[in-house]
């Protein structure tokens, strides 16, 4: 990973400062009737993507991606789906707790981070820690997520066996790190399922390698976005 020192000096901490928006704040607002906006235009100007293979995607008509040469991803917000805890302490013999909730919710931020940079980088892009003019910064959200089977720990051993890892939703929003003016919005939601449909043991080790895959996926369709509005200079 690049961690060579911005000629701004603006690190990825002080980002936050220059958005001034709250992470609580990702819901999109449809565009009123009222407003005169299309239907294919966000209530702040962005313009859907015709043929997009996520279930949502926006992006600023006037913003130039071809600038940006490198990335900067933001920490994530993870959320569980509404009751999430409750239906697993209904159903399950196990019980989890809400140290559990919290591990899972940081072992995901980690793993997405480690994911998204992994496949940028390996796409030519430079993952960063600050804001520069060629700086793209991610701010993702990891919400309605629904693990199928937490590995938590219980008295004695004991196994679980399921067909789907589970499922969550991606809401990605993308800026100009200088600016810090929004330039595009994403939306998506994927669930895991396992090889042929069949149940298999669950645990830590199997859900990591659900969320990996499917993680990898996201980024992989944010690259091909990427790559059709990079400009290489000649």
């Amino acid at each position: 990973m690049n961690c060579e020192k911005s000629t701004h000096g603006l690190q990825l901490t002080d980002v936050w400062k220059v958005f001034g928006l709250s992470v609580f704040l990702l819901v999109p607002i449809p565009a009123s009737a009222d407003d005169g906006e299309e239907d294919n235009v966000s209530f702040d100007g962005l313009v859907a993507i015709e043929g997009s293979r996520v279930h949502m995607a926006y992006v600023d008509p006037n913003a130039d991606f071809s600038v940006f040469r490198r990335v900067a991803i933001l920490d994530p917000h993870v959320a569980f789906r509404s009751n999430w805890q409750r239906d697993q302490n209904r159903s399950r013999s196990r019980n989890v707790r809400a140290s559990d909730v919290e591990r899972i919710k940081e072992d995901v931020a980690y793993l997405f981070k480690d994911v998204f940079a992994e496949q940028l980088e390996a796409a030519g892009f430079d993952v960063v820690n600050y804001a520069d003019e060629d700086v793209l910064v991610l701010r993702p959200a990891i919400v309605d997520l629904d693990v199928t089977a937490p590995d938590v720990r219980s008295a004695g051993r004991s196994r679980t066996y399921t067909a789907s890892g589970g499922a969550a939703t991606l809401y990605l929003e993308l800026f100009d790190s200088v600016s810090g003016a929004i330039i595009g919005r994403a939306a998506d939601r994927r669930g895991s399922r396992r090889a042929g449909g069949f149940a298999t043991a669950s645990n830590r080790v199997t859900n990591r390698a659900d969320a990996r895959r499917e993680f990898r996926v996201w980024a992989d369709q944010l690259i091909e976005f990427l790559n059709e509005h990079y400009v290489v200079a000649e």
